[in-house]
This record gives structure tokens, C-alpha cells and sequence, in this order.
């Protein structure tokens, strides 16, 4: 939605000298990044705050939004079974509409997280994943996608993400 913009008052002419506008915030769109929601599937939704990630995790999440999280991270179900810690076996008897336990819905969400934040910090999603699957010094010459099967692996790589955005390369 564009603002308004208003008519300047004149100085002389106002009753109030506090109410004399001296800056106004020019025209603008406001729009909402796609985030972390895209990745799995959903409407857009600010997930971003601890509180909503929370009522999304408890409530749990349907297997589509995992079948998503898949198509958009380069993921294939053997890797994310080895994140998740189950069987492929297990990840293909759940339906489209069937909802995924807590651990499950947690993992997700924070890989979702971190896919968001990295396609942010490398400015699109290729140049993301051609990152997560090369070997990174800063890293101990490990590859980033290693580092998913945690959440303190999880947490590393959004520091690293951290590091690269502001130029701080170990």
C-alpha cells in the first residue's frame, strides 16, 4: 500500500508549532520477504518470532510441508531421513495431509530457517546450495550440509551465514 503524502503547513498559519511535520517518509511499497514459509509449503506467515515457530511446531506440521522443505532445499528423502533421524521407509508411509510429530516439525522448521537465511545472505537460492555442498574451511573443511542432522549444526551454519554477511571469513 503506497502512503500519502501531505500538504506541508505553513509555520505562520499553524496553532501548534509542534504539529508542523518536518520530515515525511516518502511513498513507498512495504512487502513481506517469502522467508522461511516458503520453504515449506505455507501461506505467507511471519514465522520468524520464537512464539509462532512454537504454536507451528506443537501444532505439527502436515508431510507436504516436508515434501516442500525437499523441493526447495535440494534435499532428497534419503538425506532427510538421515536428518531426522528416521527411515526413508517411515517418511514415505506418512500421507500429504498427515501431521509430523514435534521432533519432526522442530527439524524442519529450522532447516527452513536456515534455507531462507542462507538464499537472504548469498542473494539466491543456487548460490546457496552450491555453498552448502562444498567443503568449507571455516568449517573444518566440512561440508555445510553435514551440519543438518543438529541443531547445534544447524546453529554453526547460521553463525557462519552470520560471519559471511558481514564479511568475517575465518
Amino acid at each position: 500500500m503506497a502512503l500519502k503524502k501531505k500538504k506541508p503547513i505553513d509555520a505562520a498559519k499553524a496553532k501548534n508549532p509542534k504539529s508542523i511535520i518536518l520530515a515525511e517518509e516518502p511513498a513507498a511499497y512495504y512487502t513481506v520477504g517469502i522467508g522461511p514459509s516458503s520453504f515449506l509449503g505455507l501461506p505467507v506467515s511471519p514465522i520468524h518470532q520464537p512464539e509462532e515457530r512454537l504454536s507451528l511446531i506443537r501444532k505439527g506440521l502436515k508431510r507436504g510441508a516436508l515434501d516442500s522443505l525437499m523441493a526447495k532445499s535440494g534435499l532428497d528423502i534419503y538425506e532427510m531421513a538421515y536428518i531426522l533421524e528416521v527411515t526413508d521407509r517411515t517418511l514415505r508411509r506418512y500421507e500429504e495431509d498427515e501431521i509430523l510429530n514435534k521432533r519432526l516439525s522442530e527439524r524442519a522448521v529450522e532447516i527452513a530457517m536456515l534455507y531462507s537465511r542462507g538464499e537472504e545472505v548469498f542473494g539466491d537460492r543456487n548460490s546457496f546450495h552450491h555453498w552448502m555442498q562444498a567443503e568449507v574451511p571455516a568449517l573444518g573443511h566440512c561440508i555445510p550440509k553435514s551440519f543438518l542432522d543438529t541443531s547445534l549444526g544447524i546453529q554453526m551454519l547460521f553463525d557462519e551465514l552470520g560471519r559471511i554477511e558481514h564479511g568475517v571469513f575465518a
